[in-house]
């Protein structure tokens, strides 16, 4: 119904009631499950916690609206499912795996440094990419300011038009893989995200999306 400081206005001017009685007092503790909440007279019902696993196509952006009116990774789930928002983000020509969730505790846990939650990409580079190129990715590099950091990087295949690097990241900074790239001025043609956590992608066709069963779930925050 409202961000954290406009909910602490609406206990502190008496708009909310619980189990009929106003409540002031800020960080009450309430059970969804026993209690009722009323919020200037509307009784309010916790989200039930959804937990989604979508493969991004490549073409989409991860906020609700876009100000150019392209298409979100949102037009791809039900109706009902809005209410969710993206754990981290891809940019608009990556793809692959993304989680989507209700449960604000859950993306902190898997998006803060501090938990170093790793992910996995698949990038298909322009030319030909050297052993030597990678080990300065895990040893670290600094672009624009910031210090970018693989934890691993190997070749998968390659040759001197193309090579397939994937990398393993702790961090998750802004383009983070593709500035890896640019700063030894290699092109980066295709970016995929195959796993986050012990989760992978899998079977899961490009555009679709699953829920993540209570084992993952349980994996992902341990």
């Amino acid at each position: 119904m409202a961000s954290r400081r406009a909910a602490e206005k609406l206990i502190v001017d008496g708009l909310v009631r619980i189990n009929g009685h106003i409540v002031r007092v800020l960080g009450t503790k309430v059970d969804p499950d026993r209690d009722e909440v009323i919020v200037d007279g509307k009784i309010v019902r916790a989200f039930k916690k959804v937990y989604i696993a979508l493969n991004k196509p490549p073409g989409c952006v991860c906020s609700h609206k876009d100000e150019h009116d392209r298409p979100t990774i949102y037009d791809l789930l039900p109706k009902e499912w809005q209410i969710v928002h993206s754990v981290g983000r891809l940019d608009f020509n990556s793809e692959g795996l993304i989680f989507l969730t209700n449960d604000g505790q859950f993306a902190l846990r898997l998006t803060h440094p501090r938990y170093g939650v790793r992910k996995k990409y698949l990038a298909t580079v322009e030319g030909e990419v050297n052993r030597a190129m990678l080990a300065q990715f895990v040893s670290g590099i600094w672009h624009a300011g910031e210090k970018l950091k693989a934890e691993k990087a190997v070749i998968v295949s390659g040759g001197r038009s193309r090579t397939v690097v994937e990398l393993e990241l702790s961090e998750g900074k802004n383009r983070e893989v593709r500035r890896l790239f640019e700063s030894q001025a290699v092109t980066v043609k295709r970016l995929q995200r195959i796993q986050i956590g012990k989760i992978k992608l899998g079977e899961l066709k490009l555009g679709k999306w699953r829920t993540l069963t209570a084992a993952e779930i349980k994996t992902l925050l341990s």
